[in-house]
């Protein structure tokens, strides 16, 4: 690329200039979300963490935009990070992304093989065992709540065992301590006191699940969990809303 000397005379920058301005946008990362989603907290939590500068969209799932359907033809959902003019997919893959591209402190693996096993087993237990029951609570009453509370609280107080038994000397002091099992819980357990304040049913607590409660706790006073915070009023004005909406609808069936 060649730059009139006039221009850049006129401009008051060189070549240099030019060609970091366009390797910056070229590198740009994009961040297609939803607000309400934990996926999506997942990726903001990540790139927070790790100092990335990021432009956040915002999607509305009722109404997708036509560049999230071509950045993600598969799926067609969020999130969808956007680096180098490349989309990634699917909010696990992305945390790995960043962590394998963006090498700098704090990693969201431990070092040691069996740590690091451990850490995977554990999320996985939480999107697969966990997230789906807790989810249904919201879209039911009288006893099939009662059912789907009963199974959530036994499947959380296994996952508050496995934290006690497996990581017993974590500590949460500062952004650095956050990994990916931090990061999936802050996520998808972060909004709990919402929730209960919404649905009235109370799934972690300070006594049956101490150690999963306080490790939301700790994570809650990070300064970058802080940052991607959604205030409380805001989460149980739309929890109670959005419970009313499924509420009726079933009913309507």
């Amino acid at each position: 690329i060649i730059i009139p000397k006039k221009i850049l005379r006129k401009s008051g920058r060189n070549k240099t200039t030019e060609f970091r301005e366009m390797e910056e946008e070229n590198s740009k990362v994009i961040l297609h979300g939803t607000w309400i989603s934990p996926y999506s907290k997942r990726v903001e939590i990540a790139l927070k963490l790790k100092g990335i500068l990021y432009e956040y969209v915002e999607e509305d799932l009722q109404n997708k935009s036509e560049s999230l359907i071509q950045l993600n033809p598969v799926h067609k959902k969020i999130p969808v990070l956007v680096h180098d003019g490349k989309p990634v997919a699917e909010s696990l893959v992305i945390l790995e992304y960043i962590d394998e591209t963006w090498t700098k402190s704090p990693r969201f693996f431990p070092e040691d093989p069996y740590e690091r096993a451990q850490v995977r087993f554990w999320v996985s237990y939480i999107n697969q065992q966990v997230f789906e029951v807790t989810g249904q609570i919201m879209f039911q009453e009288g006893e099939a709540q009662a059912k789907s509370v009963e199974e959530a609280r036994k499947r959380i107080k296994v996952l508050d065992e496995g934290l006690k038994e497996h990581f017993p000397n974590k500590n949460i002091r500062e952004n650095d301590d956050v990994g990916l099992l931090e990061i999936t819980i802050m996520a998808t357990f972060g909004a709990h006191k919402a929730h209960r304040e919404a649905i009235g049913v109370e799934i972690i607590g300070p006594v049956n699940t101490q150690t999963l409660y306080n490790w939301i706790e700790r994570l809650q006073d990070l300064s970058v969990m802080k940052e991607v915070q959604v205030p409380h009023d805001k989460l149980v004005n739309f929890f109670q809303r959005y419970r009313q909406k499924c509420l009726r609808q079933a009913a309507n069936a």
